[in-house]
């Protein structure tokens, strides 16, 4: 018998290669999938951040467009200015009120109509696409049709209604000069009301209907219900709401441009970088401004994504 001669091959140099080989083919498998989305993610970079990086830039500068050679760094003065001029800040104070006040009144409203929504009815589908579409308008369009289909005060859906109910001799009053922020703000319920009903609605939903039920049978009637029940199991979807809401609304441009184009007290901090850039053309002042709604709409929504993700652990944990 011959005996087969060992191979003398080193051990460690012949399994490099293939312990290299899987790792290799895995990095170049995933960046194979990654690579369709490469081009997205450039156009995402450009379009976005790299503006906010040119803003954030132009905002340590005192530059007004219509002296273009007397532009100077100025470090945070231009931050300073924002948080002490007593213009900027009642527009900060303005934004804070209008937000707090739009949120808050549309997820009561959201609430009471996600309760109704909820029960079963004929034409629900219906009243529910109805409902719905406030939220789907053009906030533009949304703020004339308020403008001038209900405020106006001659030809108004609301002066007609009071002069349908008084008579021709009832006082026709001007909602908008009257009362300027709260005809802003019920223009901006009217349309976000909706989006807090279906995030309320989906909450309603997601209830275990053994445990409402587990509840009647002990005797517990309807308020008991809602309040052990239904409203602690909602405490998330009312602060998703109104972390989003908050969120759009704090930027909120259309309304006050359209509805008061600034006037009255109702120019919000929105409004203000527009009036700082287009009609003083202080692109300084006007990009500190903006540098900060953005900051205050990151903090928002670092809150808003907390509370979606312990929603989704909480949905996967009942799977």
């Amino acid at each position: 018998m011959t005996a087969t001669a060992p191979s003398t091959a080193p051990v460690g140099h012949a399994r490099v290669p293939a312990a290299k080989a899987p790792a290799a083919s895995g990095r170049l498998r995933a960046w194979a999938t990654r690579a369709p989305l490469l081009p997205a993610l450039i156009f995402m970079i450009t379009v976005t951040q790299l503006p906010f990086v040119a803003t954030l830039v132009i905002s340590f500068f005192d530059w007004n467009a219509l002296y273009p050679d007397a532009r100077r760094f100025t470090w945070f003065a231009n931050y300073s200015e924002v948080l002490t001029d007593p213009d900027l800040r009642s527009s900060v104070l303005t934004t804070i009120l209008l937000t707090a006040s739009v949120v808050l009144t549309s997820l009561v409203l959201g609430l009471v109509l996600a309760l109704l929504l909820d029960r079963r009815f004929k034409g629900r589908g219906i009243v529910r696409t109805l409902l719905i579409a406030p939220f789907l308008l053009v906030p533009v369009a949304a703020a004339l049709l308020w403008k001038h289909v209900l405020y106006n005060p001659e030809y108004g859906l609301f002066n007609g209604l009071l002069r349908w109910i008084g008579g021709d001799g009832t006082a026709q009053p001007d909602w908008i000069s009257n009362a300027p922020l709260p005809a802003v703000a019920a223009s901006l319920v009217w349309q976000w009301t909706p989006f807090m009903m279906l995030i309320l609605l989906a909450g309603l939903q997601s209830r275990d209907p053994q445990l409402i039920e587990a509840a009647r049978m002990d005797g517990a009637g309807d308020w008991q219900v809602f309040r052990h029940l239904t409203l602690p199991h909602l405490r998330r979807y009312l602060e998703l709401g109104a972390l989003l809401g908050s969120i759009y609304i704090v930027q909120n441009f259309d309304a006050v441009f359209t509805l008061t184009s600034g006037g009255l007290g109702t120019a919000n901090l929105p409004y203000t970088v527009y009036q700082s850039f287009y009609q003083a053309h202080e692109n300084g002042l006007a990009s500190a401004a903006g540098v900060l709604v953005v900051i205050g709409s990151l903090v928002i929504a670092t809150f808003a994504l907390r509370v979606v993700s312990s929603l989704f652990r909480e949905e996967g944990s009942r799977a």
